[in-house]
């Protein structure tokens, strides 16, 4: 088989399967060479697919969303699902087990400035508790970095931030979780995405990726937090291990990732419904037209 340049949209524990895949050679098993291509922009990822830097991405299916809102003709199309839960979280300075959505409209939220969606699907969230999301105050141009400082420090009532951020104000004693945003139940969050064209031309290449994907899925509802940190931790250099297991742990009870890589309806249709009540997008393209699940199919029928 052809070796395959798979463009990462940046670092980040949440996408654990896609690092676990390429640790264990589960690539190699299937047949196929995969050269990573790192990332630091999310935004960028699906421009390296249509540039032809890279034959495939992974990331947010909002990219694709907005591709095809944009453009109805546009090429891209997802596939191979590997997280279907939101990974984002509001950490408060102290408990309040009592929390609700509609209590932001009482406070302060730093929301995500690095990337748009975990506000576009909690802005959803609010909106479906009762409350208007324009009526609830914001810090819109700060990093999660400076919103977790601010909680630890006071000047923030509550911020939206991910792993390893949450673990590592619970362990130092600065922030709590008040709300899992995976709560909400399936909402797609990250697959392998590239065009039309490069599906058809690399069929055989991009069906084995998925075996290996489906395979790294399998591993993965079997083996410990601690296993995982060991075959991800090279990912992750600097990282105290224990806190990344406590990280991966985490994100396992919620549920985000995947058992297999096929890509429903119900998961892309909440996230479109999120991204058009937010005015993300002007209309909803539709799964149809986003995603290509049969190429999943294909490829484990194979296996």
């Amino acid at each position: 088989m052809r070796q395959i340049r798979l463009q990462e949209p940046f670092r980040a524990v949440f996408y654990a399967p896609f690092y676990a895949t390429l640790a264990r050679d589960a690539y190699k098993d299937q047949g196929v060479e995969v050269e990573l291509i790192s990332g630091t922009q999310p935004s960028l990822a699906k421009d390296s697919v249509l540039e032809g830097r890279a034959h495939l991405a992974w990331g947010g299916p909002m990219r694709i969303l907005l591709a095809h809102d944009a453009d109805p003709a546009s090429p891209l199309r997802n596939f191979g699902a590997a997280i279907l839960g939101d990974p984002f979280f509001l950490v408060g300075r102290v408990p309040r087990p009592d929390f609700r959505l509609t209590d932001l409209a009482t406070l302060t939220l730093g929301t995500v400035s690095e990337v748009p969606t975990p506000w576009w699907t909690l802005q959803d969230d609010i909106r479906r508790a009762g409350l208007a999301p324009e009526s609830v105050t914001r810090v819109t141009d700060r990093s999660m970095v400076a919103n977790a400082v601010a909680v630890a420090e006071g000047q923030l009532d509550v911020a939206q931030l991910f792993e390893p951020f949450i673990s590592q104000m619970e362990r130092d004693g600065t922030g709590h979780v008040w709300h899992a945003a995976a709560s909400r139940g399936p909402t797609s969050y990250t697959t392998f995405y590239s065009s039309v064209q490069n599906i058809a031309e690399y069929a055989p290449e991009f069906r084995a990726m998925i075996r290996a994907l489906a395979a790294t899925q399998r591993w993965f509802l079997a083996a410990t937090a601690e296993e995982i940190v060991a075959t991800i931790a090279d990912f992750f250099p600097g990282m105290d291990p224990a806190l990344l297991a406590r990280c991966i742990a985490r994100y396992r009870d919620l549920g985000i990732w995947t058992a297999t890589p096929h890509f429903p309806a119900e998961p892309f249709e909440r996230l479109q419904s999120s991204m058009f009540s937010g005015g993300a997008i002007s209309r909803e393209p539709g799964y149809d037209h986003c995603v290509d699940d049969a190429i999943t199919v294909a490829a484990l029928q194979e296996n």
